[in-house]
């Protein structure tokens, strides 16, 4: 089997890890709604096409022949953007199709980045409903990217798709240098969780496709101190 497809390679995550990915030698599918937008992923090398994370025979299409795929698609900008546009079945769509389109392009591969607000705080709830620590504002696109993991969890230990969510355990800092240090989790926010560089979520990403450790569920991933 070949590269791998990165699933909204036009995003902060999804640049990420296509970088990291290119750097370490693997041939990468950037996958993109407007392919015309991002002439800069092909000039880096990696394929671009255009493909639907929501669609399953679009996410066949783009992934056969690849040995893994990465989800980091996001349809949520920033608080700015409101949420008359979210569809809060967003996620859950994208689960179900590349649960299904992975399963019949022979990938059996998934590593989905994941947020930060469904990780659980130290009273084992959920961090999104805790006001102090979530604007509320927020917590519509919360709730619909929970929805996808709810999903993929669903398609339980014996469904075709191997995946992992790879959730940062703090914020995530653009443009912050890579280390090629990172720190593993569980469900939790690590205790005195820190802030990942996208750089490094991306180094987690493509390690766990080149040698998966974690296998159907969700961890935090947090900086490494030395």
């Amino acid at each position: 089997m070949g590269g791998i497809v990165v699933l909204g390679a036009g995003g902060r995550a999804g640049r990420a890890v296509t970088a990291e990915a290119l750097g370490r030698g693997l041939d990468v599918t950037a996958v993109v709604r407007e392919p015309d937008r991002y002439p800069a992923l092909g000039k880096e090398g990696a394929t671009v096409v255009r493909g639907d994370v929501t669609d399953a025979e679009s996410v066949r299409a783009v992934a056969v022949g690849h040995r893994a795929a990465v989800h980091a698609v996001s349809p949520f900008s920033g608080p700015e953007q409101g949420f008359d546009s979210l569809d809060p079945e967003f996620f859950v769509k994208a689960a179900d199709a590349l649960l299904d389109g992975l399963a019949k392009a022979g990938v059996r591969r998934l590593v989905v980045v994941g947020l930060f607000a469904n990780l659980l705080g130290a009273d084992g709830r959920p961090l999104m409903d805790d006001p102090a620590v979530f604007p509320p504002e927020i917590r519509p696109f919360a709730l619909a990217h929970t929805a996808g993991l709810r999903r993929l969890r669903e398609a339980g230990e014996g469904g075709f798709v191997d995946w992992v969510m790879l959730t940062p355990g703090g914020g995530l800092e653009e443009g912050a240098p890579r280390t090629g240090r990172y720190r593993l989790g569980d469900e939790r926010v690590p205790e005195g969780g820190s802030v990942v560089s996208y750089a490094d979520l991306a180094v987690a990403v493509v390690d766990e496709i080149r040698t998966p450790t974690r296998h159907r569920r969700r961890v935090s991933v947090v900086r490494a101190e030395r």
